[in-house]
């Protein structure tokens, strides 16, 4: 898999959302610059009161990028839809913006989708096991994809990862409104509820704590992302689909 010329688009359109990731976005980039896959990155700048606007206007000349500064923090939710509007490829997957995941596991993910697995690959954090997440943490995110897989009827180990990627032209038909963290739930709900089968590969973790700038309050957010699911596991389709 080589990169992509100025003439076609891309595979893979890699998005990442970033609020105040002075200390991590440009390591990021890289690293997903540098893994061997047909792409086009689309940094989305949420609204940063740190460096992180800075660093990315100093990245701004390099053609394998896209940069969207956007002046006003809207959410993880809001950044991903606006990076959306940008996307070109023929996948699409979500990279946070910090370095608890490695970008070089994207590789089986796209792969899952060129083999038409399925339309939705999820990298899971937890399929072979807790590795290097804390007890609390494992059981918080068990908990989560176990609701899920109770309202759902199917068999996920973690709902909440980052690396979800799809068809683009799927996720494009999805009427996705939440701006914060519940874009996870959300997507994951609206998929399901459209007949569309979620397929896991197994991924690195190397969890970062507050102090290292985690910011998801996984207890706020978990009962919010529960709400979600549960939400939209009975709403009618017109809030399901554009």
């Amino acid at each position: 898999m080589s990169e992509h010329s100025e003439h076609r688009s891309p595979i893979l359109s890699v998005i990442i959302p970033a609020f105040n990731e002075a200390q991590t976005i440009r390591q990021v980039v890289e690293a997903v610059q540098e893994i061997p896959i047909d792409k086009e990155i689309i940094v989305v700048n949420d609204g940063s009161t740190d460096e992180t606007s800075e660093i990315l206007e100093q990245m701004r000349n390099d053609p394998r990028l896209k940069i969207l500064q956007s002046k006003e923090n809207r959410g993880k939710g809001g950044a991903i839809q606006l990076g959306l509007e940008q996307v070109t490829g023929q996948f699409v997957v979500i990279q946070d913006a910090d370095l608890e995941l490695r970008p070089r596991d994207l590789i089986p993910i796209l792969e899952a989708l060129q083999k038409d697995i399925s339309k939705v690959v999820y990298g899971s954090r937890f399929l072979n096991g807790k590795k290097r997440a804390s007890l609390k943490t494992y059981i918080a995110n068990r908990m989560l994809a176990s609701f899920t897989n109770l309202l759902y009827h199917v068999h996920i180990t973690d709902e909440a990862t980052c690396y979800k990627a799809f068809n683009t032209s799927l996720i494009a038909s999805l009427n996705l409104i939440g701006q914060g963290f519940e874009f996870c739930p959300e997507v994951t709900a609206k998929v399901l509820r459209a007949g569309y089968h979620i397929h896991e590969v197994p991924i690195s973790y190397f969890p970062r704590t507050k102090r290292g700038g985690k910011k998801l309050q996984f207890w706020r957010e978990g009962i919010r992302a529960g709400w979600t699911l549960f939400k939209y596991r009975f709403a009618p389709v017109s809030k399901i689909l554009k």
